[in-house]
């Protein structure tokens, strides 16, 4: 059925260098999925699948700062996956969109294994309550079928050998991830992301490499605000590391403490 012209904002990323169509009443992508393309360390030539892609502003983003990505996303619900595709269409983008279920994908996806596959998987447990109104933004937010453990095995079998699984979660859920990704993967980095600088971290972003060895990194966290506390009207009061992801998608790349 699609969304009607009076469904959609258009909205900026990257200081306006990227415009994404997405729904007014169903899930929008606000700062998660601009840290998750900022944490994936893509290369030109490389392959990269969006998993759960949604209007895929997470393989956008990672598209504008890398060029020449091999891109793919992989979407259930069809009204998302044809924003997607538009939206990639909209910015000059080559972008594959895959329409099904991640516990059971397209057969032409089953054959490929990709260098990075990246993923925003549903934030909330199945039995969670949920203050959704959209079925849309539900179903984008909560887990259904496929739990976080299944994001993560789906995503691990479409990784080449060597190749990046790369998450962002709610910290909460780290337990979780860590012990799911264990399973295909090492070389694992966590990256924390917290509001302020004495606030807990919300936010994970975790990257691990398919069957890597080396030892867990637990990195210093993201800080997203300058200030200590919330001041009116400062909304946007940005760190530089964060000002310089927002605006232009740069890498994140902790390890040599440097964006």
């Amino acid at each position: 059925m699609g969304f009607s012209p009076d469904q959609l904002s258009r909205d900026g990323f990257l200081g306006g260098a990227l415009h994404i169509f997405q729904p007014l009443n169903g899930y929008r992508a606000a700062t998660d999925p601009v840290f998750l393309a900022a944490f994936t360390p893509a290369r030109p030539g490389q392959s990269v699948l969006d998993l759960g892609c949604g209007v895929a502003t997470a393989g956008l983003c990672l598209a504008s700062r890398v060029g020449g990505i091999d891109l793919h996303g992989l979407e259930i619900q069809p009204d998302y996956a044809d924003l997607a595709a538009r939206n990639a269409r909209e910015n000059g983008i080559s972008l594959t969109v895959h329409q099904g279920d991640i516990l059971a994908p397209p057969s032409d996806l089953r054959q490929r294994v990709f260098d990075h596959v990246i993923m925003n998987p549903p934030y909330y447990r199945r039995r969670d309550a949920s203050a959704a109104t959209d079925a849309g933004r539900d179903r984008a937010n909560r887990e259904g079928e496929a739990e976080l453990s299944d994001w993560i095995a789906a995503g691990l079998r479409r990784t080449a050998q060597g190749g990046r699984v790369v998450i962002v979660h709610r910290a909460e859920r780290l337990g979780d991830i860590l012990t799911a990704v264990q399973n295909g993967a090492g070389g694992i980095e966590v990256l924390p992301i917290a509001s302020r600088r004495n606030r807990p971290a919300s936010r994970v972003l975790v990257r691990a490499v398919k069957s890597g060895r080396a030892p867990l990194i637990l990195h210093a966290p993201l800080i997203v605000h300058a200030s200590d506390t919330h001041q009116e009207g400062k909304s946007g009061d940005f760190t530089d590391t964060v000002k310089a992801i927002l605006a232009f998608s740069s890498e994140l790349n902790p390890n040599t403490g440097s964006i």
